[in-house]
């Protein structure tokens, strides 16, 4: 090991769908923004503050054919990645630079088609309050 590790572990919720981008010779790579929270209480005002942090996400290949096919905004996703800062030449002759996270393992948390099947099937559930007794040898501590 060369003493140095670039690893980013976020779980968040997508800002935008994912926007592909196609390249001769079959690549291609996919970019969406990942919303991640951080909820505290001013000592102050005892007001609760949200602050959000936003992230540039960049995945390459299958896995951005398959965020394509599965993502959507306001998804809830955790990726494995790392830091990767970038610069180019605009139109106008100006430097632009950017600081991405290159994705390189993700799994699905929650996706709106999931929640609006629990919703549906919830409704279409009867609401029952008979509740059955469970014997206490089948409840497990964790």
């Amino acid at each position: 090991m060369n003493g140095t590790l670039n690893k980013v572990m976020l779980i968040g919720h997508l800002g935008d769908d994912v926007k592909m981008h196609y390249f001769e010779g079959g690549n291609c790579i996919g970019r969406f923004p990942l919303a991640t929270n951080e909820v505290y209480i001013n000592k102050q005002t005892n007001e609760k503050i949200t602050s959000t942090e936003w992230h540039n996400l960049v995945v390459r290949n299958k896995a951005a054919e398959i965020c394509e096919k599965y993502l959507s905004k306001g998804d809830k996703i955790y990726i494995e990645g790392r830091i990767k800062s970038r610069q180019w030449q605009a139109e106008d002759g100006t430097t632009k630079y950017t600081t991405e996270i290159q994705v390189t393992e993700f799994t699905f948390l929650t996706t709106k088609k999931d929640v609006e099947g629990i919703k549906q099937n919830h409704a279409a559930e009867p609401k029952s309050t008979n509740f059955e007794a469970s014997s206490p040898e089948n409840d497990l501590p964790f």
